[in-house]
């Protein structure tokens, strides 16, 4: 049975090192010792001012469960490692993607600066129905094959991108830092974000503004 959804997981499995690993790696350049009530200082500071060497010292394993389109994009950021699900050794699960109600749907302009528009409920309608068929159609083909006993790496050829796939991705915190930077939008953001919204404007804030 096809199973629709829009929401993305991401689960951090593992973890090696953490604040003294960030502080130890910064100290070593000035070779002072280290003191709680300073290391805190020490930390904000090198967040502040991005000092990213030191929170390389600190690696992170996620995994993460997304729509193919999703993964390839983040596939892009080459800072990192990954090891994705493959449909040639396993088959695949019939769990795909679609937008969830209120996603803009409308692109206007040009690329660079074109914003994201609501849709009407004619186009959420004509989104969410055309997604499911394409979806079903695309999974019952898949099993056709498989059950004629075509190999599992050609019968993949057929599923759309909407399918959903996992992978763990391995990073250091200084990548998953600027990661974040560029690929979550959010008001307090030092680095200039952008949010998929009706402004297409980056959300930026001055480094000399503290956190809320």
């Amino acid at each position: 049975m096809v199973q629709l959804r829009s929401d993305m997981k991401v689960d951090l499995i593992d973890h090696l090192g953490g604040d003294h690993s960030i502080v130890r790696a910064a100290r070593v350049s000035s070779g002072t010792s280290s003191d709680p009530v300073k290391d805190r200082g020490l930390l904000n500071m090198l967040v502040r001012d991005r000092h990213g060497s030191p929170f390389e010292s600190v690696t992170l394993q996620f995994k993460v469960e997304a729509p193919v389109f999703v993964a390839r994009e983040w596939f892009r950021h080459r800072v990192s490692s990954f090891n994705e699900t493959s449909g040639r050794y396993k088959v695949m699960e019939p769990v795909f993607y679609k937008p969830k109600t209120g996603r803009p749907l409308r692109q206007i302009g040009k690329p660079g600066a074109y914003t994201f528009e609501a849709g009407d409920y004619e186009q959420n309608a004509v989104v969410a129905g055309e997604h499911y068929r394409m979806a079903k159609e695309a999974w019952n083909s898949y099993q056709r094959m498989l059950d004629k006993g075509i190999a599992r790496e050609v019968a993949r050829n057929i599923l759309p991108f909407s399918l959903y796939t996992s992978f763990y991705w391995a990073v250091n915190l200084r990548s998953a830092m600027n990661f974040l930077s560029l690929r979550w939008a959010h008001e307090n953001s030092t680095v200039p974000t952008f949010l998929c919204t009706r402004s297409s404007r980056p959300l930026s804030r001055s480094r000399s503004t503290p956190p809320k």
